[in-house]
Parts: structure tokens; C-alpha cells; sequence
């Protein structure tokens, strides 16, 4: 479907009249506020649903089984063997058992009642999920990335005494705090997998009872309990942030807050999403949500195969004919440009996807636009945080411009306040994003001071973001409100700003900027692309391994000199350059403790695991 067509069923403007349309796209205010709000949808109140039977997830669920006629619902399969399938009756009869089962083992249908989850994605944890939403209970969910010191705070704080795990060893984690007295609040086990007698007795030996998920099911059906549906307004979910310091904090989202957020992008993508149907029934790909690093590397190993300077220069010369279409409204993958160079890239993807997703962390305009053009589809940059749900703003269909997170979705007004210490100010269109509206979440499970610093007395959640509203209408991310720092002579430094700045130097994986309020200048450490460092390290005359060249003093400089380059580009000032790099050849991983289970860096771990190498950066450039 051309982009005309799509305006002409959102009933929004031809592509003569986009720049009028997208100047206004959010200039709606409130009052001397100054909120700005989507204009999606053209009702002057929020947007709080989709359909009127959809207000809860048991409900959102429920449509779905009705729609379908119990057609297919999750599927699974092991490797190089074909997909099996639940069907949506199927699925709702096993939630109704297993809820009924928890029931049955002194669990409440009760928005008090919250039930610890620990398995990864399978079709069990969205039975588990469904069971809870059936009878008005609460998941919480646990990641093995969380640490087991988190999991133990989050099951005491949340007063977790049943937790449902996909295979014995999470049990067997559990058990062990629990027989050392470290979450004496846990009683019942639940396990999807087959599982020893053993671990039943050492349950028994310590108070805790050990099921199997399918007998707890097999209870529930022989004691069946009917439908305890939940409200609006009662908590669905309960998401633990690990953040980057501290304990993590239980952020409280309704079934009204998760509604009206997924409602918020289904009304801006309206008429696109229901083209997928007939690509999903050959169960290829066509929604693709990835990361913007995921997206760097894609470009990078795109432009690092063109290997020689004309491979490159036709690279270039067709990505701008396509761009330029894109430029005008029109997105495809059938072009003779497309057919010659293109075809194999979308062919990477399965060939089938209609609609890239990206967030999590600021994506290169750069990128974004090559990659409409090569892959042929509509990609979608959005911005939020766990408090409101996951998305606060979200590009518009028909704008394809980059540099920024796209408008308000039609469940929130946004806000910009002034930071003073930064000097931003709402007046000039610059400040803290601040979000209201029916997505953000109630507060922080149990923590009032954390929940009185995110949510003022009029209900608008201050993100810690720094954003700057364009002529167009649409926001950019320009700063963080966190992780500021002021230098020796008094400047005030944001790293991450710089960080997303020299991320995109060609052979850099990763960067952590480091300031300190006694030192006049920043230092940096790198850890090197394995994949894109040795061919990039080639080009400018250093050979050896990966290794080797982690360790060479001149391609460290080579580095250091690209940093310097990028930060001149993109406006850094001398303050904020990086003076001296150490090169690091680890990742920062979850595992090692240095990212969070979303991929943020842990600064203050960073801080101590680097400390040696940071104090000789200093040592060595005064």
C-alpha cells in the first residue's frame, strides 16, 4: 500500500499538505503548561483504549479468543522440526485450570496476590501470566540476569510466597535461600519441566511444597473456579527495574496502564498493522522490534562488505535514489534497486518484514535512513521507560524523518521543564520530559521516597530525560537529567550524550565516559568491535590479531583520533572531549555486572572494575 492510501484511511493529509500537518502534529497545548499531545484519533481526551471490550489484559485476551474462532494461539517448536500450536481455547481453558489450581494452594483472587514468574519466553509463561489476569492476580516477573541478591529482594518485598519457574535449577536456587532463611516468605514451587522426587523432599525439609505445573492444572480442573476477571484500575504487573544503583524498584503498572499504551501505537499505526495477516499465517517475520546497536552493526557489516572504493560509491549512488523516495512517501522493496542490490539484505531477514521497531537508546539518523531505503519498510523509532509503560512518543506514519522519537502517542501528554542546573529552559522549547496520562504507572511497590521523586503531586512522571520539541512537532532526546557530573573548572558534563556520540566511530562495540569534580578533563574506556576492528585496523596500516591490536599504543590513538573527529561533528565541546582512552577487550555484558538486564551501563560498577586503569589515564595525561 503506497503512503497516500494510508493517509487517505487515517483521514490524514496528502503529501503536499505533510509539512503543515507535521508542524502541528503535536502543537496542541495545555494551558500555560505547556503540554503537547498527539493529534491522533481527534478526540480532545486521552486516549484510554482500543475497543470498549478491551480495558483489562484478561479482556484484551478474551477478544482475541472470540476473533479467532480458537484459531491458533502460541507456538513452539524444537530445532529444524516444525511449529506446534495452542490454540486460543486451548490456552484460556489451561489459564482457567491453572488459576483455579493457585487457588487451590491458598492464593487469592485478589490484586494483593502477586505471583513470582522465573522462566524465559515459552508458551508456559504466558499460560502463567494469563492464569494470574484470569483471577485478578499479579505477575511479577524474575530474570536470571537480576542476580540472585535481587531475586531475593524482590521476592521479600513483594511478599511472593508462590513462584512458578520453567526448569528445576531455578528451583533448586530457590531452595537454597530458603534453607538459609533468606526468604522465609516462600511456600509453594511450581515447575513447568519434570522434575526429580529428590527436589519434592528437600522442598518438604524446608517448608516449601514442589509441583509440577501440570498437576497444579489437573487440580484446578478437578476443583474448577470460575473467572475472577480484574478492573481497569488493578494492578496486572509488577516490573522490577535494576537500575544502575541501589535495590530495584517495583514499578506498578495497571491493566489500565498497559492497555493504554499498546492502544496509544496500535491508534498511530492504524491501517498498516492489518496488512500483516497474511504474512503471519506463513509465520515469517514481519514485525521486527531490535535495539539501535543491532541496527549499527547491520549498517556497518553492509558498508564493510562494499570492500573496494566503487563497491562503495554504487552503495552510496543507489541508497540516496531510494532515500529520495522515501523523502517523497513511498516505502517498497520492489524497485529495480532493489532487485540489484537490496534483495539479498531484506532476504537476511526473512524477506517477510514490514516494520522495524526501534528504542531503548538513541538510533543514528544515518542508519535509520539508509536502512528504510535498503530494507524496504516502514521503521518506527519510539521513546518511553518502564513508568509509563514502555512508550511515551512514537514516530508518525507518513513522517520519515530521523533525529528524533517521533510525537506524543494519543495516551499521554508530554511536558518539558526547566533544569536549571543545565541550563534548559521550557521557554526555548528545552527541558525534563515529564509524561501524563492513563499509561504511567501508580508508583514503586513499597517505596515511597522513589515513588514521591518520579511522580509530582499532579501526576506527571519527571523521566530524567532532556528533550528539545522541533518545528515539526516531534521531540529529540538532547541530554539525560542523571548521571551529570561537573568538571574541575565547573562545567557541567552529561557522559551518555557523548557515549551515543562516539558509539558510531566504526570500529568501537562500547564506550564508557568517565568525569571526575577534581579533574579538569575526561577519560574513556573502549572495548573494540571483534568483528569490524581488524578490517578497520587494516585500512590504516596495523596488523595482528584481536588482541594484538587491543594492545597496540597506535591503533589506540587511531581510536582516540576517531573519537575526537566524531565528538568535533557532532558538536562536543573541548570540555567534553575524551583526553586519553584505555582499550578494553571484554565486553560489558550482564554477566560481568557491568550492563543492566536492558543494556544500560552500570556507571558506579564501571567506575570500581576500571578504577586501576582510570586513575593511570589520569596519571598519565596531566
Amino acid at each position: 500500500m503506497q503512503t497516500q492510501e494510508i493517509l487517505r484511511m487515517l483521514r490524514l493529509p496528502e503529501l503536499g499538505d505533510l509539512g503543515q500537518f507535521f508542524r502541528s502534529l503535536s502543537a496542541t497545548t495545555l494551558g500555560s503548561a505547556g503540554a503537547r499531545r498527539s493529534v491522533i484519533g481527534g478526540s480532545p481526551q486521552l486516549l484510554t483504549h482500543y475497543y470498549d471490550d478491551a480495558r483489562t489484559m484478561y479482556q484484551v485476551f478474551r477478544r482475541g479468543l472470540s476473533i479467532s474462532g480458537s484459531g491458533p494461539c502460541l507456538g513452539f517448536r524444537k530445532p529444524k522440526q516444525p511449529y506446534q500450536w495452542l490454540s486460543y481455547q486451548e490456552v484460556a481453558d489451561r489459564a482457567e485450570f491453572l488459576g483455579s489450581g493457585l487457588l487451590q494452594h491458598n492464593c487469592k483472587a485478589s490484586s494483593d496476590q502477586f505471583i513470582g514468574v522465573f522462566a524465559q519466553n515459552r508458551p508456559e509463561w504466558i499460560i502463567a501470566e494469563l492464569a494470574c489476569y484470569t483471577y485478578s492476580m499479579v505477575v511479577v516477573p524474575l530474570y536470571d540476569t537480576l542476580g540472585p541478591g535481587a531475586i531475593r529482594y524482590i521476592i521479600n518485598t513483594a511478599d511472593i510466597s508462590t513462584v512458578i519457574v520453567d526448569k528445576p535449577p531455578k528451583a533448586v536456587l530457590l531452595l537454597e535461600h530458603v534453607e538459609k532463611k533468606e526468604i522465609p516468605g516462600l511456600k509453594l514451587i511450581i515447575i513447568m519441566e519434570p522434575f526429580e522426587e529428590a527436589l519434592r523432599e528437600r522442598g518438604q525439609e524446608c517448608g516449601v511444597l514442589l509441583k509440577s505445573m501440570q498437576a497444579v492444572e489437573d487440580c484446578g480442573q478437578a476443583n474448577y473456579h470460575a473467572p475472577v476477571p480484574p478492573k481497569p484500575d488493578d494492578l496486572s504487573i509488577v516490573c522490577f527495574t535494576s537500575g544502575t544503583t541501589g535495590n530495584p524498584k517495583g514499578a506498578m503498572l495497571t491493566h489500565g496502564n498497559v492497555v493504554a499504551d499498546f492502544s496509544g501505537f496500535l491508534k498511530v499505526t492504524e491501517g498498516d498493522i492489518r496488512l500483516l495477516s497474511d504474512d503471519m499465517k506463513a509465520l515469517c517475520p514481519t514485525i521486527f522490534p531490535v535495539v539501535p546497536r543491532l541496527l549499527n552493526r547491520m549498517y556497518d557489516k553492509i558498508f564493510s562488505q562494499a570492500n573496494t572504493p566503487l563497491k562503495r560509491w554504487v552503495l552510496e549512488f543507489v541508497a540516496k535514489r531510494k532515500q529520495a523516495e522515501v523523502r517523497s512517501g513511498i516505502i517498497r522493496n520492489d524497485s529495480i534497486w532493489d532487485e540489484l542490490f537490496f534483495n539479498k539484505i531484506q532476504a537476511s531477514l526473512g524477506g517477510c518484514v514490514r516494520m522495524i521497531v526501534t528504542g531503548a537508546a538513541p538510533a543514528s539518523p544515518t542508519v535509520l535512513g539508509f536502512l528504510r531505503a535498503a530494507l524496504g519498510c516502514q521503521v518506527y523509532e519510539g521513546y518511553g521507560q518502564t513508568e509509563c509503560t514502555a512508550g511515551c512518543t512514537f514516530t508518525t506514519p507518513g513522517d520519515w524523518t530521523s533525529g528524533h522519537v517521533g510525537a506524543p502517542l494519543p495516551c499521554n501528554h508530554i511536558k518539558l521543564v526547566d533544569v536549571e542546573e543545565l541550563n534548559y529552559w521550557a521557554k526555548n522549547g528545552e527541558g525534563e520530559i515529564c509524561v501524563r496520562g492513563p499509561n504511567v504507572f501508580k508508583g514503586y511497590l513499597k517505596d515511597t521516597e522513589k515513588t514521591k521523586e518520579a511522580l509530582d503531586r499532579d501526576g506527571w512522571l519527571h523521566t530524567g530525560d532532556i528533550g528539545r520539541w522541533l518545528p515539526a512537532g516531534t521531540l529529540k532526546i538532547i541530554d539525560r537529567k542523571k548521571h551529570i557530573f561537573k568538571l574541575a573548572q565547573g562545567e557541567y558534563v552529561a557522559p551518555e550524550k557523548i557515549e551515543n556520540i562516539y558509539i558510531r566511530s566504526e570500529p568501537v562495540a562500547q564506550m564508557y565516559v568517565h568525569g571526575d569534580s577534581l579533574k579538569a578533563f575526561l577519560v574513556g574506556i573502549v572495548v573494540p568491535d571483534p568483528e569490524i576492528m581488524p578490517a578497520w585496523a587494516q585500512k590504516k596500516g596495523f596488523e595482528g590479531t584481536y588482541e594484538e591490536l587491543c594492545a597496540n599504543k597506535d591503533m589506540k590513538k587511531a581510536i582516540l583520533d576517531d573519537l575526537v573527529r566524531l565528538g568535533n561533528a557532532g558538536g562536543l565541546h573541548s570540555f567534553e572531549q575524551v583526553k586519553a582512552i584505555h582499550i578494553h577487550s571484554d565486553m560489558f555484558s550482564v554477566q560481568n555486572g557491568l550492563l543492566t538486564p536492558t543494556l544500560k551501563a552500570k556507571r558506579p560498577q564501571l567506575r570500581e572494575y576500571f578504577k586501576t586503569q582510570i586513575e593511570e589515564l589520569y596519571s598519565i595525561s596531566i
